[in-house]
């Protein structure tokens, strides 16, 4: 709770019974009520007296509406009711989770990295679901993910979330979990924002920690800004984290966006990659999309990623009613030139206001003021054009290797049917795949790869008239074995896959002079070996 005010007096709410205080900040107060009909705990977030206005009351609508819009997700905190209490200030009811939140937890002690996995996955799949719906959150850190009484994390504080379309930039940040571009003379924000974040509050329950926060050191907030801008992702240091959920982590907080998961999809899915590296159950990827049909449930990865449409709340309604589509007046956000609340974290730190971007705080001229750790602090509104983030291209030669999958899946469908009943494409590519009708689905898939098929080796290539020819031999064969070959063009980017028979390939000579490919064992029973990589000139 903020110790710096004493929290007001709770309101009369008809119907409710006031419990207790839960907690404190800049803009709210937040208490827990029983309610009478249903019969249940509640929290209820009241506005400060002092911060009602035009403006804020406006804004408590707007965060009324995005919540109720996003709530019927598992990991997002449901909005049971809004209103306005008899003294005039608004309040939202929300589900009440009881338990500890994640920075609470994680400066207790870092989690494991089997849960580390398992939250990340199910809040990612709560901010790919704001995404689709046009909402970023923009302070995803954390505190502001609860634990339901079930042991479900619940992504909550929409209150200074914004539309993806809106033409003023309002942002809110939380320094130690915010992106370089938070911090920039004109601030932005995008998708690719919210991904950093994601990678952050999953770096911070492994490492106990926030990324640059330095033990020993000072870690004010002009210190974390300036390590944030300039200062490598330090390495989790653990035994048990594999370099490929580092690599993950790294690629998620990039310096530079364009370097990140395009997606809250594509990083839910590369830890996903993680947990199956590591023979964990794989957590599916539940996403809430309001383009699918009312009289269709699509179906993407073969279980890993489950598509539902969308439930429209009208904060009015209690308890919330029925399958319904959002209307053109209540279901979107509308585009705001007005900054957006930002609402207290209800357990941990105080929400305060950050100065015009004209005063942005930069490292020599803040010293003085410097934020505390962990504050999520205000931006003035600032008019920027946004900047949409489009997919990329599919290659127009070979085929994607969800399409490759699918095709040697053919042959060993019974078997797999039986034995796994799931298989692996979509989350290899790492991409958006398109949503697939499955014949079952299966809340933990097992790994399907696993067996230890021996990788390719001797690879080498040679240049010839027509091209580079690549050769490599198959370690241990054994009878329906094919191979799995794919051109490298980028080092960081997967590539599109081919399968042939025999341990060989000729492909046309890349004009830099060096021609790369990628080859894969891949046994007739859907079975895979890693890859290897080799260049020739």
């Amino acid at each position: 709770m903020n110790a710096k005010r004493t929290p007001m007096t709770p309101p009369d709410l008809p119907g409710f019974t006031y419990v207790d205080i839960l907690g404190s900040g800049g803009f709210a107060d937040v208490y827990l009520y029983e309610q009478h009909l249903p019969r249940r705990r509640v929290a209820v977030k009241v506005l400060l007296m002092d911060r009602i206005s035009t403006t804020s009351v406006a804004e408590f609508t707007a965060e009324a509406n995005v919540m109720a819009m996003l709530s019927t997700h598992p990991a997002i905190v449901t909005i049971y009711q809004a209103g306005v209490a008899g003294d005039g200030r608004p309040y939202l009811v929300m589900e009440y989770c009881p338990k500890p939140n994640l920075q609470v937890r994680y400066r207790r002690e870092p989690f494991s990295v089997a849960e580390s996995l398992r939250v990340g996955i199910q809040v990612a799949a709560a901010v790919e679901t704001a995404h689709r719906a046009g909402v970023l959150h923009r302070d995803i850190k954390p505190a502001n993910i609860l634990v339901t009484e079930y042991n479900r994390p619940a992504l909550t504080d929409f209150g200074i979330a914004s539309t993806t379309s809106a033409a003023a930039e309002s942002a809110g940040l939380s320094i130690p979990w915010s992106p370089p571009e938070s911090f920039a003379d004109v601030p932005r924000s995008d998708q690719r924002s919210d991904v950093y974040a994601l990678g952050a509050t999953v770096y911070s329950l492994l490492a106990g920690r926030s990324p640059f926060e330095l033990q020993g050191q000072r870690n004010n907030g002009v210190d974390l800004i300036q390590r944030i801008e300039t200062m490598p992702l330090a390495s989790l240091g653990r035994a048990d984290a594999p370099a490929s959920l580092q690599h993950a982590l790294e690629r998620a907080m990039s310096k530079a966006s364009v370097d990140r998961y395009d997606s809250a999809l594509a990083f839910g899915r590369a830890l996903q990659k993680v947990q199956i590296e590591l023979s964990h159950s794989v957590t599916p990827i539940d996403i809430l999309d309001d383009h699918v049909p009312d009289d269709a449930v699509a179906e993407e990865d073969d279980g890993l990623t489950r598509v539902r449409g969308v439930v429209s709340i009208n904060p009015e309604t209690t308890p919330a009613a029925g399958y319904t589509r959002p209307s053109a007046t209540t279901a979107a956000v509308p585009p705001r030139s007005d900054p957006v609340a930002a609402w207290a974290d209800p357990v941990v730190s105080e929400t305060v206001r950050r100065a015009p971007v004209d005063e942005t705080v930069r490292p020599a001229a803040a010293a003085a003021s410097a934020p505390e750790l962990g504050e999520t602090l205000r931006r003035d509104p600032v008019a920027l054009e946004p900047e949409p983030s489009e997919p990329a291209a599919p290659s127009a030669t070979g085929r994607s290797r969800k399409a490759l999958w699918v095709s040697l899946g053919l042959a060993g469908a019974a078997l797999l049917a039986v034995v796994i009943g799931v298989s692996l494409p979509g989350i290899l590519n790492g991409g958006t795949a398109s949503p697939q009708q499955t014949a079952a689905e299966t809340s933990e898939p097992m790994n399907p790869v696993a067996g230890g098929i021996a990788a390719p080796t001797d690879l080498a290539g040679a240049a010839v008239p027509d091209g580079v020819v690549f050769t490599w031999t198959n370690p241990k064969p054994e009878e329906g074995d094919r191979y799995a070959w794919g051109l490298v063009t980028r080092a960081d980017e997967e590539p599109s896959f081919a399968t042939i028979d025999e341990p060989t390939v000729t492909v046309p000579a890349d004009p830099s002079g060096q021609t790369c490919i990628e080859v894969i064992v891949v046994r007739s029973t859907g079975q895979y070996s890693d890859a290897i990589r080799e260049c020739a000139p």
